[in-house]
């Protein structure tokens, strides 16, 4: 029995980021060449004093094909510590996997052999459809009082999305979170503000607006997601819609700041219909005498163009624009709120910015592997073209690593990379004044198993929600 709070979890971001170095990455990889492979976990081997070192050292077959694994995440973090719903006797043990195109969740156990996760339960998809009114779970965040997946849409494959429970001990489906919904309706991601009992949600768009790829007539007519939506946290009730405009499609990725006296964060805009332009905007709350009473606004802080590109080497989707777009895909924050990393999945780059003061990013690093038409090598081996591009990012707890992946989603593979994609999973060495490069020892091919969502032993800058700054 666990009698004391569990050693990877901290209080604050500033002791978290003083934390041990991962030992091993955990990679949801998906089976895209049909057939009855199923999907997989892989465990990498991320220590660099290891023998083997960029190499996998593990796998977990799922017991069913076409599940589709897609984001995953911890059972339990630091905001076990949170002081009015506290924890600590659960341990960051177990990874819960949703299937996306399923919606079947299995829990792995990652004790006591890490390198050898046994699947312990599986939640079967109409006991998720049964209990909480929601399928196509997607996001999976550990809750002070509780573990929270969000979910796409309701079984007929529609909306609305949103939010469900499991419990801490059982992983038992507990129902749908919100009481009062109000006009939100699209889910995709989710993240708290948890020293303002606060919540954000971001919008994609429905089961079948998504899976079977982009729908090119909802696309130009603004009909996908393009708002985000606040929270009352405790009461669970809707407060606020801040939309981008229906020019700004597909609102995903939220990355609120990591110290919980901080009222601000940044989510990603994947495509401008105005110019196939990315975007990247901050969400903040005015103090309560400003101009918006304390209402919580959204600005444009970054913006990413697309880049010009002969029709012939675009895939049909994009020749007629001749132009890659970035296709923001994913953000991530350092747990020292100081740099934002942007995948640009689209061009094939990886950018840094420095956002410490985040009214005003400065971008200080970029990266080029893969991308639709550029199909950068990696420098471990420069005479081989890759595709995909850097889409789902994870970082170290102490800002030093960046780890990401190639593979989006199976429809949308398609569609942007319709070669196929082989994957791989790349790193990054991080200078502590601003700056990426490649590390040159570490790039695992996965082929024909496509990896998607990376989280780190132990923790890393997108598990964890803090109480205490």
């Amino acid at each position: 029995m666990l009698l004391k709070a569990d050693p990877t979890f901290y209080p604050s971001p500033k002791l978290a980021s003083q934390a041990p170095a991962e030992k091993l990455a955990y990679v949801a990889a998906l089976n895209a060449n049909g057939g009855s492979r199923p999907d997989a976990l892989l465990v990498v081997d991320v220590d660099r004093k290891s023998k083997k070192y960029g190499e996998i050292v593990g796998q977990v077959d799922m017991p069913n094909a076409g599940d589709e694994l897609h984001h995953f995440g911890w059972n339990a973090c630091s905001s076990a510590l949170c002081p009015y719903a506290p924890h600590p006797h659960v341990e960051r043990r177990y990874l819960i996997v949703p299937g996306l195109r399923s919606s079947r969740i299995h829990v792995l156990d990652t004790k006591p052999n890490p390198k050898k996760p046994k699947i312990i339960k599986v939640i079967e998809p109409a006991t998720v459809a049964e209990r909480t009114g929601y399928t196509r779970p997607h996001t999976v965040h550990c809750g002070p009082d509780g573990i929270y997946l969000s979910a796409l849409g309701s079984p007929n494959g529609e909306g609305p999305g949103g939010i469900f429970a499991l419990d801490h001990y059982t992983f038992e489906p507990l129902g749908r979170w919100e009481v009062e919904r109000g006009p939100q309706y699209f889910g995709y991601d989710f993240a708290w503000h948890l020293g303002y009992d606060t919540a954000v949600s971001s919008e994609w768009g429905t089961p079948n607006m998504v899976e079977n790829g982009v729908n090119p007539e909802l696309l130009l007519a603004g009909k996908y997601g393009h708002s985000i939506n606040i929270w009352d946290l405790r009461k669970r009730k809707h407060l606020q819609s801040l939309d981008l405009g229906p020019e700004q499609q597909m609102v995903l990725e939220l990355r609120p700041a990591h110290d919980p006296t901080k009222a601000y964060g940044f989510v990603g805009v994947v495509v401008s219909l105005k110019d196939l332009s990315s975007s990247i905007w901050l969400w903040h709350k005015p103090k309560a005498n400003g101009s918006s009473n304390g209402k919580w606004e959204i600005k444009k802080v970054i913006e990413i163009p697309a880049e010009p590109a002969d029709p012939e080497k675009l895939p049909p989707l994009l020749k007629g624009f001749k132009a890659v777009p970035p296709l923001l895909t994913d953000i991530n924050l350092s747990v020292d709120d100081r740099f934002l990393y942007a995948s640009c999945w689209g061009t094939g780059e990886m950018r840094q910015y420095d956002v410490s003061d985040p009214f005003n990013p400065k971008l200080v690093g970029s990266v080029h592997i893969g991308g639709i038409v550029r199909h950068a090598p990696h420098p471990s081996k420069p005479t081989k073209e890759l595709n995909g591009g850097p889409q789902m990012v994870e970082l170290s707890r102490d800002g030093r690593r960046v780890y990401f992946t190639n593979s989006l989603y199976a429809a949308w593979d398609k569609q942007f990379y319709p070669e196929g994609i082989n994957g791989w999973v790349a790193k990054l060495d991080v200078n502590p004044n601003g700056g990426i490069e490649f590390d040159r020892k570490f790039l695992v091919e996965t082929e024909k198993l496509r990896p998607h969502q990376v989280r780190l032993q132990g923790g890393d800058a997108s598990s964890d929600f803090y109480c205490y700054p």
